[in-house]
């Protein structure tokens, strides 16, 4: 056979191809699907998916491509954590991998830049203040928390710069991303801009969080607080544990209230990447994309909460991943004792 009509034949096969994806494409709906078969493929319910879709339809440009097959093969992928081949192939989505690269990184930023300022945030009104201020309060004794505070390692391939600064101590390239849930599990706050060498008080210094909190304190908000692990060193308003306290002293039942409490983030991330599995894999993607996926991701998770949608996969418990065992000492001396002092004064208590 001559290379010609072998040439032939393989183009007459991918046109075929894309012709039987198109015609599967038009005549599916994803909506289709059971409520419980939708969720599972989506991570979204019908309501909220329209909604989402409803937000950044107008922004898309028009293509052969309908929105709501572009949303569903963007979620799909973030559900799964699978190879765009594999969200191409799904029967509801039927697109080729390059198409499917296409789409996630144009719905992406549309989702980052149209949902993620909504549903994730860090100011709480009077209410929000005193609902996780009493939860805290009333099952753990530890006064004025309105939320947690932890870094988790995202898997990324090799980058193409600074690579070392992306191979963090557990011995993998990644993004080490900051997460602040409150009472709720929902996420208020994600700053995933720094590679996985960063130390989790450098990226927490560095955060347009921590600025929100010491703003808050110095105005005369003093009993707005975090919960955080010993990576992060002790402020008026980010409380860590003691360090090696005697057992059973005011330190040690201190360590014990507020390794509870701050359980929550912990289950918060673990829900996060269960939830949206491309978070648990190894992400064949430069850095800069990651850090949208991480905070899309985060913002779908808030949206979940908020539209009660179940999640009744097995929730996947996380190993310390970042830097509780390096204790932080912070250069400032004022804010330090302070904290201390509250720290202390909170123990005498319990």
């Amino acid at each position: 056979m001559s290379s010609a009509i072998l040439a032939f034949l393989l183009l007459e096969e991918e046109r075929n191809e894309r012709i039987k994806r198109k015609i599967l494409r038009d005549h599916s709906n994803p909506l289709d699907a059971p409520g419980e078969s939708f969720i599972s493929h989506y991570r979204l319910n019908k309501d909220a998916f329209i909604m989402v879709l409803n937000i950044i339809e107008p922004h898309l440009q028009p293509t052969t491509i309908p929105p709501i097959i572009q949303l569903a093969a963007t979620l799909r992928f973030l559900a799964e954590g699978a190879y765009q081949r594999g969200v191409g192939r799904d029967s509801c989505i039927s697109l080729a991998r390059s198409t499917v690269s296409q789409i996630l990184t144009k719905v992406m930023c549309l989702l980052e830049n149209y949902i993620c300022g909504q549903w994730v945030k860090l100011s709480m009104d009077d209410s929000e203040k005193l609902i996780s201020r009493n939860h805290f309060f009333g099952k753990y004794k530890i006064p004025g928390i309105v939320g947690c505070i932890d870094g988790t390692h995202i898997k990324i391939i090799k980058p193409p710069d600074n690579e070392h600064l992306y191979f963090n101590r557990k011995g993998y390239f990644s993004i080490n991303a900051m997460i602040i849930c409150d009472n709720d599990m929902q996420i208020r706050a994600v700053d995933a801009r720094y590679p996985g060498s960063s130390h989790d008080a450098f990226i927490w210094g560095m955060s347009h969080a921590k600025q929100y909190f010491r703003t808050q304190y110095e105005s005369g908000q003093r009993s707005l607080r975090l919960l955080g692990d010993c990576g992060y060193g002790i402020e008026p308003f980010l409380l860590t544990p003691y360090r090696d306290p005697q057992f059973n002293s005011m330190e040690y039942k201190f360590n014990i209230a507020h390794t509870a409490a701050r359980n929550i983030v912990e289950r918060t991330i673990g829900v996060l990447k269960s939830r949206f599995r491309c978070l648990m894999s190894t992400l064949h993607y430069r850095p800069e994309k990651v850090v949208k996926i991480v905070n899309v991701c985060c913002a779908l998770h808030n949206i979940c909460r908020r539209y009660n949608i179940e999640y009744n996969q097995e929730v996947v418990i996380l190993a310390n991943e970042t830097d509780d065992d390096n204790f932080f000492h912070s250069d400032n001396g004022s804010m330090q004792s302070e904290g201390r002092r509250i720290r202390d004064e909170i123990a005498n208590t319990l």
